[in-house]
């Protein structure tokens, strides 16, 4: 599976921080906040990512990640010069996809929970064998403010609706799509809405008249945090900041990611430690490799 972290758009609820900078380049707590969704693509077993931003930003983000070679990664840039809707990173990403599956995964969204990583995994598997499609649903309660999705009893979608004024589920649809081959082809049938996109929605749709999409529920004991906003920028920040501290782990820490699924050594690991050896974050990383058998 290739995967795609659609880090484009131009920030304007952030305004006028994001004026300067990508909003995927401000900081949630340690880290920059495209850290956690290419950590969620990390954690699927995902090592072939093509990040998509806007050709101002698209240097920055190249120079913040490099081509992923220390990571045991491989990262890919593409540009997207105008926000034209989330079902065009499949267009952009044709080639990087070539005759494989793909996840989508959106920027400035943040995943947390136990046992998240075997959830993926599965969906993972699930595509690679069953073909079609897979979205994540989150309970919500103001599902009018988000796409929603209904599954059936077999976890089918059976319905999605978006902004709806009486929901029929609570489930809001994530920023996270899992696809088969076929999202290429179906990407290209798509045809702008009336407010110029390619609506994500649309290739859903299509999938869904498919008999081909399903929806997993990401229930109590999960956190799917947007960080869209001034506000919810904050909040997802404290929520970092208050786990890490209690807990004593680092989440989406990208070096511990590598090291665990071993593409890397802990020697290696230790040196991108010492790297940022000066920050909190870069003495967590060499702690992680010392305990894995880095010598100090």
């Amino acid at each position: 599976m290739k995967g795609i972290v659609l880090a484009g758009g131009s920030g304007t609820r952030l305004h006028p921080v994001t004026r300067a900078v990508s909003k995927q380049l401000l900081p949630v707590y340690d880290k920059p906040m495209i850290y956690y969704p290419i950590s969620v693509l990390m954690i699927a077993g995902v090592r072939d990512i093509l990040i998509i931003s806007t050709p101002v930003d698209l240097p920055a983000f190249q120079r913040l990640l490099g081509d992923g070679s220390d990571l045991g990664v491989r990262f890919s840039y593409a540009e997207q010069a105008e926000p034209n809707g989330l079902a065009e990173a499949f267009l952009i990403g044709a080639d990087h996809i070539g005759d494989d599956s793909a996840a989508l995964v959106l920027g400035d969204n943040i995943f947390h929970g136990q046992g998240f990583s075997t959830i993926l995994q599965r969906a993972v598997a699930q595509v690679e064998s069953d073909k079609g499609a897979t979205l994540f649903g989150y309970p919500v309660g103001d599902p009018e403010r988000y796409g929603v999705g209904e599954a059936d009893e077999a976890g089918r979608l059976i319905s999605i609706e978006e902004k709806p004024a009486k929901p029929r589920s609570n489930r809001a649809i994530t920023g996270l799509y899992l696809y088969d081959n076929d999202v290429v082809s179906l990407a290209r049938t798509l045809t702008p809405s009336p407010r110029g996109e390619l609506e994500i929605t649309d290739l859903n749709l299509a999938y869904m008249h498919r008999g081909d999409a399903r929806l997993i529920d990401l229930g109590r004991g999960f956190a799917w945090l947007d960080t869209g906003t001034h506000d919810s920028l904050v909040e997802a920040g404290q929520y970092i900041s208050v786990l890490e501290h209690r807990q004593g782990v680092r989440i989406a820490c990208l070096e511990e990611l590598a090291l665990r699924e071993g593409w890397i050594t802990p020697q290696a690991c230790l040196d991108l430690g010492r790297a940022q050896g000066k920050s909190g974050y870069g003495e967590y990383v060499m702690d992680v490799a010392r305990r894995a058998g880095a010598a100090s």
